[in-house]
């Protein structure tokens, strides 16, 4: 598969095509027609701020299960080393590994309701995909409804210029959860998506939107009568009529089925042409499924027209700020961004392709390299710094890449400092999110060191003092700023920052930035060439000083309790099956996490390491009957070692467990007696598709566990 020159380009357009139709379709979806044009007019932009509506909430950068089924399912790509033909089962087992049930990705509207809902109980029961979404399975109507078309986008960027591929890949992909016309529906929109990265021409995409798909099928005839109409009728609202007769909601059952929204998409990518405004005003104020249409229609636009196709009309990319929410069970991928997202995408249709990552700027995690990429940088207002920063993404000013970011600053005198930051966790104040919960781990640890690249521009006017500097949340969560030492630039000098991010006791960390400050009057600008870290984080987890919230809020709590009031930090309780409290990043390689737990009657009770989700991680649990066992779950429970260890409920027990490389030494003893660091109870070395990487984790199994704190620290060979 040759991959066309501009590949990642084309992807991040597509993808900032899908987010902003996400974001400006989701206050409003499931409106009428008519009801969005008596409350809103014709939608032109983005109306989260309207609050004389009833809107979910005011905030533009929402969770949305379009956005996080379409990046999270991708995933098992990587989770089975990229295979030339990865089955629809693997696919389902990648749901109920990043899916936490009942709060995230989807719509938990119930069996027989929501068809998500019921193909996901369906794998819970171990109903293989696909099974698992078919008619015979669910009946007619759940099946066609229209969640394989959002989830979709991905699966066809992954194969740019190869239709047939990405047809093929739509098809194993949706038919976890749908059959039939959904498939078919989600096969057309990849076609085209697949096409548009090396064709322009609109009739070509039409033609081959249909040619791997059956001739009889519903979504073929939608394409002939909505190609008949828009050639005679020459309005999009009376095409929408029209469609609205002959493919409404009233013909087609269920909540929200694939065929009438399909009609929408086509509706807005018919009557637009090139103007990515005008299909957006088209394909939301049509209503019904707003968000979904909207973001597969400003997908694939972005792909065929690339980042100038959303230049055209207003400025609908410095709102968002590359910001991007993906809550799953692998909570270091939750708070995020396009141009991290895009160029995962990118990587996976270059694997696919036979070739090696592209990983710009030696893989640092903010690296800007694309045209207009913030990556969720923006200016911390207050009274003192209103207007003293503007941000913006230039060309030049970069030792190993080709951009970067450009800090603007006027006025900048004692008494005005200024800082610029991105999120690596929950912001202060963002608001509930609704039925697509919020969940996230920090991006960002103690012990870890930050790296970045700063230059200043030589025409600068006087120098400035530049640190690095992040955010907690401290007593009762009020955010509190801790700043490294601080360094002086002046105007056409350039220097690395670094620094070691001290111990935090447990606080989670909000975000990362620079800090700006001058002894004089100072205007002018310093480019921001990379910002990443690296390391492997040594720190305690456990209730910081001050309470708050926040704190809980950072573990990705996949089981039936996590309760406030008790004396320990953490009593968690998992009333049946396994249950896991989970922080920290797949970026975690090497380490050592090491825990005290005292476990109430419970069938099995330990910690985790290098945890990838819900069904991926490595266990060393205190066994009922008594035993001490070091699992393996990876598409199913594989038991590596397991030796006699004498335990009771209600007492206290350190475990140790130590992943390098592929060999994995793990420590149980009484809580009060010695701990042979040279003599680890149990050591076993992973040859088979070994995990490499992960966040750690509690794990309680049928029962109750109690612990003060976790410990992580970087093996000595690694720190």
């Amino acid at each position: 598969m040759l991959l066309p020159h501009d590949y990642p380009e084309r992807v991040y357009a597509g993808v900032l095509g899908k987010m902003i139709g996400v974001y400006l379709g989701r206050p409003f979806e499931g409106w009428s027609y008519e009801q969005i044009l008596a409350q809103l007019g014709e939608i032109r932009y983005y109306v989260h701020e309207r609050y004389d509506v009833p809107l979910r909430n005011h905030t533009l950068v929402v969770t949305d299960d379009d956005l996080s089924g379409t990046f999270a399912f991708l995933r098992a790509l990587e989770d089975y080393d990229y295979p030339a033909l990865i089955e629809p089962a693997q696919i389902g087992q990648t749901w109920l590994n990043y899916i936490l049930p009942l709060r995230t990705i989807l719509w938990w509207g119930g069996v027989g309701n929501s068809t998500e809902h019921t193909a996901y109980l369906n794998l819970r029961d171990g109903i293989t995909a696909p099974t698992s979404g078919s008619i015979a399975q669910n009946g007619k109507v759940i099946a066609e409804q229209i969640g394989s078309q959002i989830f979709i986008d991905g699966w066809a960027m992954v194969a740019p210029g190869d239709p047939e591929r990405a047809v093929d890949l739509a098809r194993r992909a949706a038919s976890v959860s749908h059959d039939g016309e959904a498939i078919y529906g989600a096969q057309a929109l990849a076609a085209m998506e697949s096409l548009a990265f090396i064709e322009n021409d609109l009739s070509k995409l039409l033609d081959v939107a249909t040619r791997f798909i059956p001739r009889d099928s519903v979504i073929a005839r939608l394409y002939t009568d909505l190609r008949e109409w828009h050639a005679r009728d020459g309005d999009w609202r009376r095409t929408r009529e029209r469609i609205v007769a002959t493919y409404g909601y009233d013909r087609y059952g269920g909540n929200c089925h694939m065929v009438p929204n399909h009609a929408l998409i086509l509706l807005g990518l018919l009557y637009a042409a090139d103007d990515f405004q005008q299909a957006m005003t088209i394909v939301n104020t049509s209503g019904w499924d707003t968000d979904c249409n909207a973001g597969n229609l400003g997908c694939l636009l972005g792909i065929r027209g690339g980042l100038p196709a959303l230049e055209t009309g207003p400025d609908w990319r410095t709102p968002m700020a590359d910001r991007l929410l993906l809550p799953t069970t692998d909570g270091g991928r939750c708070v995020t961004d396009s141009l991290t997202e895009s160029f995962y995408v990118v990587n996976a249709g270059r694997r696919l392709a036979g070739l090696e990552p592209l990983v710009p700027k030696g893989g640092a995690r903010f690296h800007f390299e694309l045209p207009g990429a913030l990556q969720g940088f923006q200016p911390e207002e207050s009274i003192a710094s209103h207007g003293v920063v503007t941000l913006e993404n230039v060309m030049g000013h970069s030792r190993k890449g080709s951009r970067s970011l450009a800090i603007h600053y006027k006025q900048l005198a004692p008494g005005r400092e200024a800082r610029v930051a991105t999120a690596t966790f929950i912001p202060p104040g963002t608001p509930d999110m609704g039925v697509y919960e919020l969940l996230a781990s920090p991006t960002l640890y103690p012990g870890q060191t930050v790296r970045a690249w700063l230059s200043a521009d030589q025409r600068s006017r006087g120098a400035i003092t530049v640190a690095l500097s992040l955010r907690m949340y401290g007593a009762n969560d009020t955010p509190v700023t801790i700043t490294a030492p601080a360094v002086t630039l002046a105007p056409g000098a350039g220097l690395e920052l670094v620094w070691r991010i001290p111990e935090l006791y447990g606080a989670p960390i909000i975000d990362i930035g620079l800090s700006l400050s001058s002894t004089a009057r100072a205007d002018g600008s310093i480019y921001l060439d990379a910002l990443g870290w690296d390391g492997t984080p040594h720190t305690t987890f456990g209730r910081p000083p001050g309470g708050g919230t926040m704190w809980r809020r950072a573990w990705i709590d996949a089981i039936d309790q996590f309760d406030p009031m008790w004396p320990e930090a953490f009593r968690i309780v998992q009333n049946r099956g396994p249950g896991l409290l989970i922080q920290g990043s797949r970026e975690w390689t090497n380490y050592r996490v090491r825990a005290a737990i005292t476990p109430h009657l419970a069938q099995a009770a330990g910690i985790a390491a290098r945890v990838q989700g819900l069904c991926r991680y490595y266990g060393l649990t205190l066994q009922q009957g008594g035993t001490v066992r070091l699992v393996k779950l990876r598409d199913g429970e594989t038991l590596l070692a397991e030796v006699p260890f004498p335990w009771e409920w209600g007492q206290t027990y350190q475990l140790q467990l130590e992943v390098a490389g592929s060999t994995l030494r793990a420590w149980v003893h009484q809580e009060g007696a010695p701990l042979d660091e040279q003599q680890p109870l149990l050591t076993y070395t992973d040859l088979d598709h070994p995990l490499t990487g992960g966040a750690a984790a509690f794990v309680v199994h049928s029962g109750c566990l109690a612990a003060d704190a976790m410990h992580i620290e970087p093996l000595p060979d690694t720190r």
